[in-house]
């Protein structure tokens, strides 16, 4: 299964021109550096979709919230072992 992660672009870590950028996004806390490369219009504190690295879609704040607290949800069940 492939899993796409919600997280907030904190800065602009490297730049090479409009297109390709490296951001630091914030999964909760944790940070990593992403490829921006596949959403060129994302500006600092926008939330950003990641899959194996790469931003592949902005999204609204609200949706951003849901989706890591429906992934929080299925974290929570594989822990106690009911999924």
């Amino acid at each position: 299964m492939c899993l796409a992660i919600p997280g907030k672009l904190e800065k602009i870590t490297s730049e090479l021109d409009e297109t390709f950028r490296i951001g630091s996004v914030s999964f909760d806390g944790i940070k990593k550096e992403v490829n921006l490369a596949l959403v060129p219009e994302a500006h600092i504190g926008d939330y950003v979709l990641v899959h194996v690295g790469a931003a592949i879609g902005i999204l609204s704040e609200k949706e951003a919230e849901e989706t890591m607290h429906a992934l929080k949800l299925m974290g929570e069940d594989l822990e106690l072992g009911e999924v």
